[in-house]
């Protein structure tokens, strides 16, 4: 897969590429901070704020499809670059919306740079031999660490200079960055190979997401990247309103989750290169049903009655041990998104942007239904941790049904003498203990 790729020309494709959708991902999740700002200019609801936040993580996930497909084509090269400046632009003209619909209508051109993610992952892929993808993969994954340089830095520029000129900024960084990828990044190793790839059709490029497979990757994805948008989206909302912060410490706070959730994405890579992914993947899950159940918990008033008399307590979350399930939470959620990635170059090698990007749609969707849901459960239900009841709900449901499949892929390869197992979870050939 890699051709004739120097390691130095390895290492230069990783950088760029880690770095640009590190601010495409920073653009991507602007309205987690603006999105107040604007909340209080229109008096927003908790379900329009939730639908605001929400709908460029929409445009990104459905992007995705299409953007995979075209890098397969076409190369990450050209694909990413022109994606930048176009996204750039739809930001810069974000400034001059007045009204809800408006915003609404340029928070889709917004969500273009969530589509960055597939590009990257497919020219990122394309330089690293299989058994070094994982790592690689990881450490480009750690440009979700955007949404923490959005939430860490966009309060202090909402605040001095509000939410247009915080806009034009992030519009002007994200155009720069555009130009100097098409000046400095090189066309992958697989040129030659992309050619026979511009032969096909559409439908034989779409052909490996019949497996079931594919749809088992997007179930995980829609978890451990879904959630991870939705929440890195609501956290400053909520700490604002479950703790009564101010948006730069709100939004401080909520880089302790993202920082981790995006960083330790490398470590998860490394993890799945050395203990394979379906032990990555277990870990993820149990974890977050654990930290999430905490976390769902409202704060409760307890009566008991007593021999002497009435004994009153309350359970409630404090904002100490908020910020580590947070930060605990985000860790494990990092390693998931790698292990998922870890199989989509090593099965689908050349239809690594098909797959990956109906894979990273599905994951996206979760960062656009989420946001919105939490919104919705806010007001319907008037409790603030109904967004975690409702993580929880996904995640112990997505941890049942990977176990239970993969108990029963076990009993059908045992009972043929079978020593290797057609699950992704199971892809690394790890003897099972």
């Amino acid at each position: 897969m890699t051709g004739n790729a120097t390691k130095p020309e390895q290492f230069q494709a990783l950088g760029i590429s880690t770095l640009a959708f590190t601010l495409c991902f920073a653009v991507w999740t602007i309205f987690s901070i603006i999105g107040i700002q604007i909340a209080e200019e229109l008096a927003l609801s908790n379900t329009q704020l939730g639908l605001l936040m929400a709908t460029p993580i929409l445009t990104g996930s459905v992007s995705r499809l299409f953007l995979g497909i075209w890098t397969d084509r076409y190369g990450g090269r050209w694909v990413f670059g022109i994606l930048m400046l176009t996204t750039s632009a739809c930001v810069y003209l974000l400034t001059f919306a007045t009204t809800y619909l408006m915003l609404l209508v340029g928070a889709l051109g917004v969500g273009l740079a969530g589509g960055a993610f597939i590009v990257g992952v497919a020219y990122t892929a394309a330089w690293f031999e299989p058994e070094r993808q994982g790592t690689a993969l990881g450490i480009f994954g750690a440009g979700n660490v955007g949404a923490a340089v959005t939430n860490f830095g966009a309060p202090f520029l909402l605040v001095a200079f509000g939410w247009e000129r915080t806009a034009t900024i992030y519009a002007t960084v994200l155009a720069v960055m555009g130009v100097l990828f098409l000046l400095f990044a090189k066309n992958d190793p697989m040129v030659q190979e992309r050619a026979s790839i511009k032969g096909k059709s559409f439908l034989e490029q779409m052909a490996p997401l019949r497996e079931l497979r594919v749809w088992r990757f997007a179930l995980y994805y829609f978890f451990v990247f879904g959630a991870f948008v939705a929440l890195a989206l609501w956290l400053p909302h909520y700490l604002i309103g479950v703790y009564g912060l101010d948006i730069k410490t709100a939004g401080v706070i909520a880089a302790l989750y993202t920082i981790p959730a995006s960083l330790f994405r490398i470590l998860g890579g490394w993890m799945s290169d050395r203990f394979g992914a379906r032990r990555v993947m277990y870990w993820t899950f149990i974890a977050s049903v654990a930290c999430t159940f905490l976390l769902s918990y409202p704060p409760t008033d307890y009566v008991v009655h007593g021999i002497d008399g009435d004994i009153r307590f309350t359970i409630e979350t404090s904002l100490p041990v908020f910020i580590v399930l947070i930060f605990v939470l985000g860790f494990f959620m990092s390693l998931g998104k790698a292990a998922v990635y870890k199989h989509v170059p090593v099965y689908y090698p050349k239809h690594v942007g098909a797959v990956g990007g109906v894979v990273g749609m599905i994951g996206g969707l979760g960062g656009f239904v989420l946001p919105l849901a939490f919104g919705v459960l806010n007001d319907l239900t008037g409790i603030w941790q109904s967004c975690f009841m409702l993580s929880f709900c996904i995640v112990a449901l997505a941890l049942l049904w990977m176990h239970f499949t993969i108990r029963i892929a076990e009993r059908a390869e045992w009972a043929v003498n079978e020593d290797r197992t057609d699950l992704p979870e199971l892809s690394s050939q790890m003897p099972l203990k």
